[in-house]
Parts: C-alpha cells; structure tokens; sequence
C-alpha cells in the first residue's frame, strides 16, 4: 500500500510539472502574441490579459502543490535539526498532519465556495467563460497538495527507527 501511494504521488507530481510548463508556455506564447498584435498591427487581442492571469493563478497553485510535494516550502527547521531521527521524524508527521487538517479544511471551503450558485453565475469580463472553470483549480489543487502531505505524513512515520519497513 505505501509503495503504491508513493507511486501515485510521484505521477500527480510529474502530472503537475508538466502543466505547470505547458501553462507557463502558455502564458508566455500569448503575451507575445499580444506584444506583436498591439504594437505592429494595432489590433490588440481583448482577452489575452484574462486569459493570462487565469493561467498564472493555476501555475502559482500547481506549483505550490508541487513544493509541499518536493518538501521545499519555506520553513523553520532548527528544531527538528537538533532532535534525533526518532524524534524528529515524529515531530514532522504531527507537523504534518497538521498541514494536512489545513489543506483538507481549505479544499472543502473551495469546493463550497464554487458551488454557490452566485459563483456558476459570474462570467469573465472579456471571454465570457463561466469563472467557475477557472476557481475550480482551488480545490482541486488544495486537494492534490492534500494528497502530497499524505504521502510526506507516510513517509515521515516509515523513516522512524524500529518501524517496520
């Protein structure tokens, strides 16, 4: 079982890279664009702004996930340094879950938020496009570091001398 979760958090993370790079492409590739369509042909495109916001809030949340996952959020960690590996081991899965109570309790306010009715309703300003396609990335990624955290949790409980392997 911890092998397999592993091998599940280890594809979400790739999963998670590869967009992150696709939209950041895409971000780029569309603010050029619009460099070169306003600035030579003065033909700006209307929704290039919206639409490239949209695309850094999604790479900002996938790419936090993407730091609980690799273990490099910013941190104070001169404590658990200067505890043995038993203990600090322990301090890191209690740390961490209650990092994972946190990203539970945001993802489930998320998901409610985008649930409201009044938030099905709200269109973009320029593309007209549900903004609930767009908020959904909260839970979603909210849910996935979530699942990072778990699998961090797991991984910090097995590192504990005397526990089987």
């Amino acid at each position: 079982m911890y092998q397999t979760i592993q091998k599940i958090d280890q594809s979400l993370a790739w999963a998670e890279q590869v967009l992150v790079i696709a939209l950041t492409a895409g971000i780029a590739g569309i603010m050029m664009t619009q460099v070169v369509m306003r600035y030579f042909f003065s033909a700006p495109i209307f929704w290039a702004e919206e639409i490239s916001v949209q695309l850094l809030v999604f790479v900002t949340l996938f790419g936090l996930s993407l730091l609980v996952q690799r273990v490099q959020l910013v941190t104070i960690d001169f404590l658990p340094r200067a505890l043995p590996d038993r203990a600090r081991h322990a301090l890191l899965a209690v740390l961490g879950g209650v990092m994972l109570v946190l990203l539970v309790f945001i993802a489930k306010l998320g998901w409610e938020w985008v649930n409201r009715a009044d938030v099905r309703l709200e269109l973009g300003a320029t593309t007209q496009l549900p903004r609930w396609y767009n908020f959904s990335a909260l839970p979603l990624a909210f849910g996935i570091m979530a699942f990072h955290q778990f699998a961090a949790i797991l991984r910090d409980l097995r590192a504990l001398p005397g526990v089987a392997k």
